[in-house]
């Protein structure tokens, strides 16, 4: 969301005309188009990044390979990071510009664009951190294998097959009954008498 409010603002709002006469555009953070263009490029890849790793969490739990599952949460890992930085030179870059820009009329109509560009830059900046120690604790969860395998198998090719758990050997007799088909029968039932022959 703050992706779409920072290209959004500087898409709608950042662009003026030079003069009444002139139908050349203008970027208002210092008539620097870098600043504009820098700011709309790093939010655009910042929003397909987040609707990428969207699906990618969506269909976490059904990649059965447990390389896939590393290799999901390493590139979420270094994405994360990435955007961090770039969001941290985005917010340096805007605001540095919006320091220098001498007001005109022009600039004071796209004044609050330029700053909810460079607020939300910064919030940006927090929550891709926020984003990088997540996949951090989520990577170094998985070393122990509890998040890429549930129950896996030795590396080592000679390694014998793992056999099922055992409990303690302490059976309660509460919960069981008699097996079935080994009651005793009585030698002559009721009602029946062995002829004599």
């Amino acid at each position: 969301i703050f992706s779409i409010v920072v290209f959004g603002s500087i898409v709608n709002e950042c662009y003026v005309n030079r003069d009444s006469q002139s139908s050349e555009l203008l970027c208002i953070f210092n008539e620097n188009d870098s600043a504009c263009s820098y700011g709309i490029a790093v939010g655009i890849i910042a929003f397909f990044g987040c609707i990428f790793f969207f699906v990618v969490d969506l269909y976490f739990q059904q990649i059965s390979s447990v390389k896939d599952r590393k290799r999901a949460v390493l590139l979420d890992l270094g994405f994360s990071g990435f955007l961090s930085f770039l969001w941290f030179v985005a917010f340096c870059f805007l605001a540095n510009q919006w320091q220098r820009t001498t007001m005109s009329r022009g600039v004071s109509q796209g004044a609050d664009a330029a700053r909810a560009a460079i607020t939300f830059s910064f919030f940006s900046v927090i929550m891709w951190i926020v984003l990088a120690v997540k996949a951090l604790q989520r990577y170094r969860l998985g070393t122990d294998m509890s998040l890429f395998a549930t129950d896996q198998f030795a590396a080592d090719p000679n390694a014998a097959y793992p056999g099922y758990p055992t409990g303690s050997g302490v059976e309660s007799t509460e919960t069981y009954q008699s097996p079935p088909f080994t009651e005793t029968l009585d030698a002559n039932p009721k009602g029946y008498q062995v002829p004599a022959y």
